[in-house]
């Protein structure tokens, strides 16, 4: 890490934990049932700094890793963005160009999180039904749940990027990997899944078996962890797929992470609706999935990724309203 790559870093964790903590000493004092309407104004608000932060990469992207000269730039360019054509008479237009692609990278894997994060909702229903939460818990419960997932994602993120920049052939693992959870997502995506069997569970029952002093909501908030831990195998390497600068893939795991809980709350009730999205969501794994494995061969750019993303994304919608199920 550069010693600007450092302090960048450092200003948005602290950023990131001081917001977590006015939400969890100051805003979510009291545990209470979320109405709609808080749910859908906390969505606005990460919606809102979520492109706040674009709007920074798009002219101080170069801050996060310190470029101030020509040959901090190709350095820059050589690790995260080798494709990229950059002219060294140029320093102000490459940097923009440089900029740019950042913005597009955050933007392409902010909403590839957040729609793979949609199946993480059903999992997380699932969970609170089964375990027997009760609904003013629910958001307590989440927000230790994600405290856990923003340190497991640093982890992930960052020992990924390290493994990828030694063993670039990486990739072609994780693209196999993603194309066969999207072709299973959609074999099973009729299946019922909507309880845990919680009593013979086997991290339930070693949890109960080491450490029986623990509360059943501790149970349930490391079971919300580990479903994020398995989330995470599909959901990081898709978003490597569109950027290699793990700075990128980290800011936008970690402002889509954080506008979930919101996100959950807003959609609980209406979630079985928008029954198209996960065939959707399979789509997306299966071109993900496609795209690392032909990338040595075939460069789908970062602009192409976006706007497939979003036609996937708003068709999934779209046909989920204009044609909804049938009731039986």
């Amino acid at each position: 890490m550069h010693y600007s790559e450092i302090i960048f870093f450092g200003c948005f964790i602290a950023f990131i934990v001081g917001i977590l903590l006015l939400d969890l000493l100051i805003i979510d004092k009291e545990a209470h049932e979320v109405s709609m309407k808080e749910a859908g104004t906390w969505t606005a608000v990460w919606i809102t700094l979520a492109l706040a932060f674009s709007a920074f990469l798009w002219f101080h992207g170069d801050l996060v890793h310190g470029i101030h000269n020509m040959s901090d730039l190709q350095l820059v360019v050589s690790r995260y963005a080798d494709h990229m054509k950059i002219n060294p008479n140029d320093f102000e237009g490459s940097v923009q160009m440089y900029r740019q692609h950042m913005t597009i990278s955050y933007i392409t894997g902010y909403l590839i999180e957040k729609t793979l994060s949609f199946d993480n909702l059903f999992v997380m229903m699932m969970i609170f039904t089964s375990f027997g939460v009760k609904k003013k818990d629910y958001q307590r419960v989440l927000n230790w749940g994600i405290l856990g997932a923003i340190v497991m994602r640093f982890i992930f993120i960052f020992l990924g990027a390290a493994v990828i920049r030694q063993f670039d052939w990486i990739l072609i693992v994780f693209g196999g990997f993603l194309l066969y959870s999207g072709v299973k997502m959609f074999i099973d995506r009729n299946k019922d899944e909507s309880h845990v069997d919680v009593e013979h569970h086997p991290i339930v029952k070693l949890l109960r078996k080491y450490f029986p002093f623990i509360s059943p909501l501790m149970v349930t908030v490391i079971f919300i962890e580990f479903s994020d831990l398995i989330f995470a195998f599909d959901s990081i390497p898709a978003v490597f797929s569109v950027s290699l600068d793990p700075y990128v893939v980290f800011f936008s795991n970690i402002f889509a992470i954080l506008g979930l809980r919101a996100m959950f709350f807003l959609l609980a009730g209406v979630a079985d609706r928008f029954r198209y999205l996960k065939p959707g969501v399979c789509v997306l794994l299966v071109f993900i999935g496609v795209k690392l494995l032909i990338h040595k061969y075939v460069e789908i750019g970062t602009i192409a990724s976006l706007v497939f993303i979003l036609a996937v994304i708003t068709l999934s919608i779209g046909l989920s309203l204009v044609i909804p199920e049938k009731k039986k």
